[in-house]
C-alpha cells in the first residue's frame, strides 16, 4: 500500500513564536534611537538559535522583548498564536512565568538560599507546592550535575555550578521558550561547553525551543541556526558567521 500524501489543504503548523514588524527606539537627550527597525521572525517550536552581532546592536534588547520583559514601540510578537502585548502586565507574569524560561550571563540568583530553593523559586511564584516544587528541583539539579550539592548556599558555589544552578531554575518548569543571553560569557571554556551542553540535551530530550545571544562562535555554530542582527533587522547567516 502506498504512502499516503498530505493533501494541499493541511494547515502548516503555527509558529512557537512569530513576530512581524517589530520596532522599538529609545529617546535621549540628543534625539530618538532606532534599535530595532521592522524585525521579522518566525520560531518554530523545537529551534535552536543563536543571535550574533556588534556589541550594541540590540541582540539584548531583541531579547527582552521575546521575554515580554520589555515592550516594542511597534509591531507584534505572537506566541501560539496570540498576540502577548495585547495582555494585561498580571497576563504578562503568568505567560512567563508558565512558558518561558531565562539564563542570564549574571546568572541573578538569590545568594543567601540554597541550590533547591532557587530552583524551586519559579514554581512557588507559580503557586505550586513545595513539595512539588523540591521534587522537581532536586530531579532538575541531579540531570544538571549537582544533586550533591542541593543543600549548598549558591554563593558558596563555582561560577560554573552557579550557572547550572540558575540552567535548573530556568528548566524547572517544562518551558516550551528558553531564552538565554551569554549564558557561557562568564566561564571558562571547558565549563562554558558543560552548560550549552546541558541547554543542547533539554532541546533533544525535551523539545525546548532555545534563543541564545552569543559571542562565542563555537556555541552559535553548535545551535545551528544562526541569525545576525544588523541595522535592526535580522538576517540568516551560517555556521562558521563572525561573532564579534
Amino acid at each position: 500500500m502506498s504512502e499516503s500524501m498530505p493533501t494541499e489543504n493541511t494547515a502548516p503548523a503555527t509558529p512557537l513564536v512569530e513576530i512581524k514588524d517589530l520596532a522599538r527606539s529609545f529617546e535621549t537627550g540628543s534625539g530618538r534611537v532606532d534599535v530595532l527597525s521592522g524585525l521579522d521572525l518566525e520560531i518554530a517550536a523545537g529551534d535552536r538559535i543563536a543571535v550574533v552581532g556588534q556589541s550594541g546592536v540590540g541582540k539584548s534588547t531583541f531579547l527582552h522583548i521575546l521575554g515580554t520583559l520589555d515592550h516594542p514601540s511597534s509591531g507584534t510578537v505572537k506566541f501560539r498564536g496570540e498576540d502577548v502585548f495585547d495582555r494585561s502586565r498580571e497576563a504578562l507574569s503568568d505567560l512567563r512565568g508558565r512558558f518561558l524560561g531565562f539564563v542570564f550571563q549574571f546568572h541573578h540568583l538569590l545568594p543567601e538560599f540554597s541550590a533547591v530553593e532557587n530552583v524551586m523559586m519559579p514554581g512557588l511564584i507559580q503557586g505550586l507546592a513545595p513539595e512539588e516544587m523540591r521534587g522537581r528541583a532536586e530531579t532538575m539539579l541531579g540531570d544538571v550535575g549537582l544533586g550533591h550539592r542541593i543543600e549548598h548556599a549558591v554563593g558558596k558555589l563555582s561560577g560554573g555550578e552557579r550557572q547550572r544552578v540558575a540552567v535548573a531554575r530556568a528548566l524547572v518548569l517544562d518551558p516550551p521558550l528558553v531564552l538565554a543571553d551569554e549564558p557561557t560569557g562568564n566561564l571558562d571554556p571547558a565549563t562554558g561547553d558543560q552548560v550549552a551542553e546541558l541547554l543542547f540535551e533539554m532541546n533533544r530530550s525535551r523539545g525546548t525551543t532555545l534563543v541564545v545571544v552569543t559571542h562565542s562562535k563555537r556555541m552559535a555554530d553548535q545551535l545551528g541556526r544562526v541569525l545576525v542582527l544588523n541595522e535592526g533587522r535580522l538576517h540568516e547567516g551560517e555556521a562558521g558567521t563572525a561573532v564579534v
